[in-house]
């Protein structure tokens, strides 16, 4: 009985790491991807103030 337990399990977990993969990597996700990958490189709006103005908080 354990058994089939452990294998309902696997079954759920793996079509749901399926299913989450599937989502992530659908076209209508494309642009909110692209946006993610753009995250690291975005200045914060208060640094962009800072820079432009040529003060610092050093």
């Amino acid at each position: 009985m354990l058994g089939i337990i452990n294998g309902i399990m696997t079954v759920l977990g793996m079509a749901t790491f399926i299913g989450i993969v599937w989502w992530a990597w659908s076209t209508h996700r494309a642009e909110a991807n692209r946006q993610a990958a753009m995250l690291p490189f975005a200045l914060p709006e208060e640094y962009q103030k800072d820079k432009n103005t040529g003060e610092s908080n050093e």
